[in-house]
């Protein structure tokens, strides 16, 4: 799912806006683009997975839920869930943030 935040709500940079967000760094070696996880529980799965594009009109940011990690090693499928009510109650927190 992606939410477009424009450029007057975000205040900061790209990197310190996620972090206000609730979103840590996620380090992946085989990643082209730095994303960013949150936990949707206590365990780290499920987990909230975000990645954002910086367009001319704000930030672009691409979220997705990871139900689990990759099944086997050297894998980078894994269960996610890109629409849904847990995908959309999280756009809904970070609009809420944003009072939009």
């Amino acid at each position: 799912m992606e939410l477009l935040v424009p450029k007057e709500k975000m205040n900061d940079t790209p990197l310190n806006f996620v972090r206000r967000l609730g979103y840590a760094e996620h380090h992946d070696r085989h990643a082209t683009a730095p994303s960013f996880t949150r936990r949707a529980a206590r365990d780290f799965f499920p987990r909230y997975h975000l990645y954002y594009d910086e367009r001319p009109e704000g930030l672009m940011l691409k979220l997705h839920l990871d139900q689990k990690k990759p099944s086997y090693e050297g894998s980078s499928a894994h269960s996610g869930d890109y629409d849904g009510s847990a995908v959309e109650r999280e756009i809904g927190r970070i609009k809420g943030l944003l009072g939009i």
